[in-house]
Formats: structure tokens, C-alpha cells, sequence
């Protein structure tokens, strides 16, 4: 059960979509949900600290961390004004930090959750809120809850789609997914190129069975680089409501370079996507 969340509610980003997911699957779930934001020092500013010295360094230094704080700080409030009149149990953090840290603060902050809820990234808007995603996936040790930018409303899981290709990351996902799953109405295994195995999406069907969850296997064949835009497809014409899937299948090094389904899914995700790590 998600009975401890978190939410990152941006601070160079609309926060309406996640704000509405986060709230709303707290009250259904009678969940506690903590929301941290964070604004962004200027690296300019971490130059001249390092370049400089002295009391008016210090003061510069001061004064930008005041202003990320004000940053961080004014997204918090827009969440905080609608928990309470969700009457939810919550909490909040507000955190200025360079860049470079504020990925690996959020990410070991996470560790603690069952479950984490983000904006999906904006590869047209140049800010870092679009790298805490990756930061949480790969750093929380938990699932991720991303909620894509058009989103709107609260998180709807009558339909779920599970893409599967029988590895790890993805038996991981099927597991952290169990609160949604059991609540389903429908259950669509995604098997993409499959190559029959131990771990076959049969086998998977027959596993939620026992789970009192009943699914059905959609087989799909796709050259390597469609994966994501099958699977998005799919998910559209069949009006899933929710995908479940592993996180980066190869090294990061390898992601970064080659790209991969899950880059993919982050550009162009149109449903909601849990993902796991």
C-alpha cells in the first residue's frame, strides 16, 4: 500500500497536474503525502564564491539563496492551499540548492516513500526541474509516479497497461504497481518482441490470476526504435489510463547515448507511467 508519499512540486514549472494527482491519490488511499520544491541557486553566483572571497561574496551567496528560497516557497504554498482544503495529512520542505546537488538531495530524500510523484520532463522548457525525474528513478530505490505535463485532474486506473519484456525492471515494476492493479477494472499485459522465456507474459497473466487480478496479453512486434510509440499507441487506442514499466534497461551511460524506451516514454508520454528501478 502507498501509505507514505512524496510529491516534487516544481518551481520553474506549472504545478497544477502532479499537485492534483498527489492530492487526490492521498485522499483515496487515506495516505500521508509530503511535497518538497526546490529553487535553484544561480551558478553564477556558486562562480563567485568560489572565484571571490570575503563578506560581500558572502552577501551575494546570501541573498541568491534567499531568492531560490522565495522560489521554492512560493510552489509549496500553491500545494499547501489545496492539502488543506483536501483536509489530507501532509507535510512540507522547501530546499535552495545548486543544481549539481539538488538531483542527489531529492533523490536520498525519496529513499523514505513508497511511492514518488513527478512532472513529467519538458525537453522545450530549459530548466533543471526537467532532471529531478531521472535523478528520482535512478537514486529513490522506490516507484515512480510520472504525470505528464497536459495532465489533468486526478489519477484515473481503471485500465492499466503493464509493458512487458519479461527482465527484472519490469517483474520490479509489476510489483510496485500491486495497489493499482488490485484495484483495476482492466489489466492489459504489453508483450513487445517477446521471445518466449521463463518469464513469459502468459506466466505474468497467470500470476496476477492468483492475485484475484484478471489480465489479458496484447502481442506487439516493433522494430527497436518504435518501442515507446507502439506502446503509446496502444495505450491510446485502448484508452489505458495508466502504464506500468521498468526503468532503463541498459547502463546510464549506454541510455545517454542511445537513447532507449524510457528517455522515449519521458519525451513523449500522453498517460500517466509508474516506473520502476
Amino acid at each position: 500500500m502507498f501509505r507514505n508519499i512524496l510529491v516534487h512540486i516544481p518551481s520553474e514549472r506549472p504545478v497544477r497536474p502532479v499537485i492534483d494527482v498527489a492530492v487526490a491519490l492521498t485522499t483515496a488511499r487515506r495516505s500521508h503525502l509530503d511535497a518538497v520544491a526546490i529553487g535553484y541557486e544561480s551558478m553564477g553566483a556558486v562562480g563567485l564564491m568560489v572565484e571571490g572571497g570575503g563578506a560581500a561574496v558572502a552577501a551575494v551567496m546570501g541573498e541568491e539563496q534567499h531568492r531560490a528560497l522565495d522560489r521554492a516557497n512560493a510552489a509549496i504554498a500553491v500545494f499547501e492551499t489545496e492539502a488543506r482544503l483536501a483536509k489530507i495529512s501532509y507535510g512540507v520542505r522547501s530546499i535552495a540548492a545548486i543544481p549539481a546537488e539538488a538531483g542527489r538531495t531529492v533523490g536520498a530524500l525519496a529513499r523514505l516513500y513508497d511511492l514518488s510523484i513527478v512532472l513529467q520532463p519538458d525537453r522545450s522548457s530549459s530548466t533543471y526541474d526537467n532532471e529531478i525525474p531521472q535523478e528520482l528513478l535512478f537514486n529513490s530505490g522506490g516507484p515512480l509516479l510520472v504525470v505528464p505535463y497536459i495532465h489533468k485532474g486526478p489519477l484515473v486506473t481503471h485500465h492499466i497497461g503493464i509493458a512487458w519484456d519479461g527482465g527484472r525492471l519490469a517483474a520490479r515494476a509489476v510489483r510496485d504497481a500491486l495497489p493499482f492493479l488490485t484495484g483495476a477494472e482492466k489489466v492489459t499485459v504489453i508483450a513487445v518482441n517477446e521471445v518466449t522465456g521463463e518469464a513469459s507474459s502468459d506466466q505474468v497473466v497467470g500470476h496476477l490470476a492468483r492475485r484475484g487480478i484478471a489480465a489479458r496479453v496484447q502481442h506487439l512486434t516493433v522494430d527497436r526504435g518504435d518501442v515507446q510509440g507502439a506502446i503509446l499507441s496502444i495505450a491510446s487506442e485502448s484508452n489505458i489510463d495508466l502504464l506500468v514499466m521498468g526503468g532503463y534497461g541498459h547502463s546510464r551511460l549506454h541510455e545517454r547515448i542511445l537513447g532507449g524506451v524510457t528517455r522515449g516514454m519521458f519525451d513523449t508520454m500522453t498517460v500517466p507511467v509508474l516506473m520502476s528501478h
